[in-house]
């Protein structure tokens, strides 16, 4: 894989001269990983540990009766089995974001199961193997119920319910719309409307989840550790354990081992703090594969699209109508909260004034999803560039041509949709130029000719799609208007020690975004100090301060605002010292590169180590009445948030917005319908780039997760409810064979809403590369005239299909 360089300073805010930002640097955090010397959870445990192996419905709906464990705790070595009642008697359930009362979640089935692969009993034992042996002996009496696994027919008035206190398998069902409907129907000439379908899929990381909790009865406090990426984890721990939330110690100084949004654990951790205070031991709850892919619910979206656009006969779109339906598995959690972020960018990167959204989430009878890479982003705009291709189709107009001619403009920018949420800043024309000549489109076109003049069929795909970037508490008041949260706050303490050593302390886990890089680069730029000399450490949940994980492309933006303010409060603390010391006004000095210095005078300065032996030594020298040392903590709102939806239901979702174009070139084998990626570019603009490596490897690792989902990746079931797809014989994940040559070439608008212009990257690529490598199939079937495919993953046989329909529609 190679990278294009070219970051020109273009955009809206005037780039200063800068240090460290923007410049090839060492990712700090490689060093650790490469050498094998990484911290997980599964390295914490300690040899006096008890481990958990869980016992799995096979039912995906059933009443469960007597729970027979006499068998399991007669094998050497077991020490307990916990059943759902049990737990459910001392213990809340877990969290439900949506106002339904009466859906209630425990970490081990209570009174009937849901899915196939359910935890319905825990047993421990000295070892996992013996935990194990013990699972295999439970007994259990199945009722089996009815169930439901599509999703049209979870949401039928007749449908199996999956919690029938409830009385429907309907948990949201939300109707929007924005701008002169009518009036922009009415200037269209033709309508076009595709359907699309993103089945479930998921990051399914090297690791599966972990966690070890121990219970200290002297001090009552729990301790965890845990592989974790979720907001509000300790809160979530102690309220369903009933105990207080500065009872629960939640250690962030644990590495994790790939997540991008599935990492939750909440009922994992619940289950292992629940035991550990039971038992008084150290428990530890290791998933093993087959149980992280279908007992951990970690799914990701699940979702039915139907894409409405109205357009010109000179291909202007007039207006755009989505309605999507959301397969949330057996219980909704969090996940229902994602059908509100399309809302934030519901027309893309288009110029269009008017917008119907319908959102609805069902339940079925499926193992549970969860936030995957994007917080579901990346399917509406799956959705919405299928749609554009089928305009082009329609018109027969160039798919380039029209989407520049509907792109919003650099001069555009602040652009309010019609949702209400104001996109930052941007510059598509720009980025897609430079797309198109990294890839030298006209040599692009003529490879795609010449492959199918030697017999294959051969595509063009392309995508123009936005990552928001910094996400907030908005949308659970959007799902669930009783929820009135409006901030999801970052923190992050600055502290000088009394040699001048600078540390920055953290409150988020580490889960493969490069934090600790990207930390000490922005503390390195404020302080002018360079990063290699600032200490990063990660406190934990009670010695840190508000965090709410690295979810939502967040971290440079909020994390850098925190930042940004903890130097702010800093060097004014060392200008007041340094102006006293000088005998000037603390107006008439500037702090510079650790150097307090006279604004007429440069040459009049006082420098860092003299400074901080003020602050920390000399207290006949400090200004009267101020407290000694040099530490500042700042908490920092999410950007441009703080409003509740509106009655109208406008919003400011998110506050940046990213952009990125692919411009993909593949082959399919007409023999074996093999698809062969031959050529991948994509043109992305995050803003000031903090460190360029780390934004190269998001956009890789980001377009090769796209690849996956595009082509291989899905949870399957079988009509029975079974989970077809329990390990990676089964589950495919593309390898470095089937991801092609990437060229990445960057463009910068910086956004004005942040410290240093940065948008948000920790979704890219993966944000456009399904919709460009379907656009790229679709166009190699087009070119023989069969029907494009709107269902991912495009398997083989989807292909094989559609040109055995042509055939004989031609014959």
């Amino acid at each position: 894989m190679t990278l294009q360089q070219e970051r020109p300073r273009t955009g809206p805010l005037s780039e200063p001269e800068r240090h460290y930002l923007s410049k090839p640097d060492r990712v700090r955090e490689d060093r650790r990983f490469v050498t094998g010397k990484g911290r997980y959870v599964a390295d914490l445990i300690r040899p006096d540990t008890l481990h958990v192996a869980l016992v799995a419905s096979p039912h995906p709906h059933a009443r469960i009766g007597a729970i027979d464990t006499s068998a399991a705790l007669q094998v050497p070595g077991v020490v307990a089995v916990l059943t759902g009642d049990e737990l459910a008697a001392e213990t809340e359930p877990l969290r439900q974001y949506l106002d339904v009362p009466e859906v209630q979640w425990w970490p081990l089935a209570v009174g009937s199961t849901r899915y196939a692969g359910e935890w319905v009993a825990a047993v421990v034992a000295d070892s996992r193997a013996v935990a194990e042996d013990g699972a295999e002996l439970v007994v259990v009496d199945y009722e089996p119920l009815p169930f439901v696994i599509d999703p049209e027919v979870a949401a039928g008035k007749d449908s199996p319910l999956v919690h029938p206190t409830h009385g429907t398998n309907v948990m949201a069902d939300r109707h929007f719309a924005w701008g002169d409907v009518a009036g922009n129907r009415a200037l269209a000439d033709r309508t076009t409307t595709v359907r699309t379908r993103w089945n479930r899929n998921s990051t399914v990381p090297l690791e599966t989840f972990g966690v070890i909790a121990a219970w200290d009865p002297h001090r009552e406090l729990l301790d965890v550790w845990a592989s974790i990426q979720m907001p509000q984890f300790p809160e979530q721990v102690a309220g369903s354990l009933r105990i207080p939330t500065n009872q629960v110690r939640v250690h962030f100084d644990v590495d994790v081992g790939g997540s991008y949004g599935v990492k939750r654990g909440i009922k994992h951790a619940v289950l292992a703090g629940f035991l550990a205070r039971r038992l008084g031991r150290t428990v530890a709850l290791i998933e093993d594969r087959s149980e992280n892919m279908h007992g951990g619910d970690f799914h990701g979206p699940d979702r039915i699209f139907e894409v409405e656009l109205a357009y010109t006969d000179k291909g202007d779109i007039t207006h755009i109508r989505i309605d999507v339906l959301d397969d949330e598995g057996a219980y909704p959690g969090r996940s229902p909260l994602q059908l509100a972020k399309p809302i934030g960018a519901i027309v893309g990167p288009y110029r269009i004034t008017s917008a119907e959204y319908h959102a609805k989430a069902v339940v079925t009878n499926k193992t549970g999803q969860v936030a995957v890479r994007g917080f579901g982003q990346s399917p509406t705009n799956y959705a919405i560039e299928a749609a554009v291709d089928a305009v082009a189709r329609d018109l027969g107009m160039d798919r380039i041509e029209l989407r520049r001619r509907n792109f919003i403009k650099r001069d555009e920018f602040p652009f309010r949709i019609p949702s209400g949420t104001e996109y930052d800043s941007g510059d598509y024309e720009t980025v897609l130029e430079k797309g198109i000549a990294a890839a030298d489109l006209a040599a692009l076109i003529a490879e795609r000719d010449e492959l199918r003049g030697k017999g294959y069929l051969a595509g063009i795909g392309v995508a123009s799609c936005l990552e928001p970037g910094g996400g907030n508490a908005i949308f659970e008041n959007i799902m669930n208007p009783k929820n009135d949260k409006t901030t999801f706050p970052e923190a992050c303490r600055i502290r000088v020690d009394g040699e001048g050593a600078v540390t920055a302390v953290i409150s988020i886990s580490s889960a493969g975004q490069a934090h600790e890089t990207m930390v000490a680069t922005l503390v390195g730029e404020e302080l002018g100090i360079s990063p290699d000399r600032i200490a990063v450490v990660r406190a934990d949940s009670l010695s840190g301060f508000p965090s709410q994980s690295p979810v939502g492309s967040r971290m440079t933006i909020v994390l850098g605002q925190a930042i940004h303010g903890a130097a702010g409060e800093l060097k004014n603390k060392l200008r007041i010292i340094g102006a006293h010391q000088l005998g000037l006004p603390v107006d008439e000095v500037d702090y510079r590169d650790g150097a307090v210095v006279s604004g007429s005078n440069p040459d009049v300065r006082l420098s860092w180590g003299e400074l901080v032996a003020i602050a920390h030594r000399k207290q006949h020298l400090m200004p009267p009445g101020m407290q000694p040392g040099l530490e500042m903590v700042h908490v920092a709102h999410t950007p441009r948030s703080g409003t509740l939806t509106s009655p109208e239901g406008t919003v400011q979702l998110y506050p940046t917005y990213s952009f990125e174009l692919h411009l993909v070139l593949a082959a399919v084998d007409p023999g074996t319908a093999k698809v062969e990626l031959k050529r991948y570019v994509v043109a992305h603009d995050c803003g000031t780039v903090i460190n360029p490596d780390v934004v190269r490897g998001m956009v890789y690792g980001g377009t090769a997760h796209g690849i996956g989902v595009a082509l291989y990746e899905q949870f399957a079931f079988s009509p029975e409810g079974q989970p077809l797809t329990s390990s990676f014989m089964d589950y495919l994940l593309p390898s470095s064979h089937e991801v092609p040559r990437i060229v990445d070439v960057e463009h910068c608008t910086p956004s004005p809403y942040t410290s240093h212009g940065q948008k948000g990257a920790g979704e890219a690529g993966y944000m456009g590369a399904p919709a460009a490598v379907a656009s790229a199939v679709n166009d190699a079937l087009n070119g023989v005239g069969a029907a494009p495919l709107h269902s991912l993953p495009i398997k083989p046989s989807d292909i094989w299909s559609a040109l055995r329909a042509a055939e004989q529609e031609s014959s």
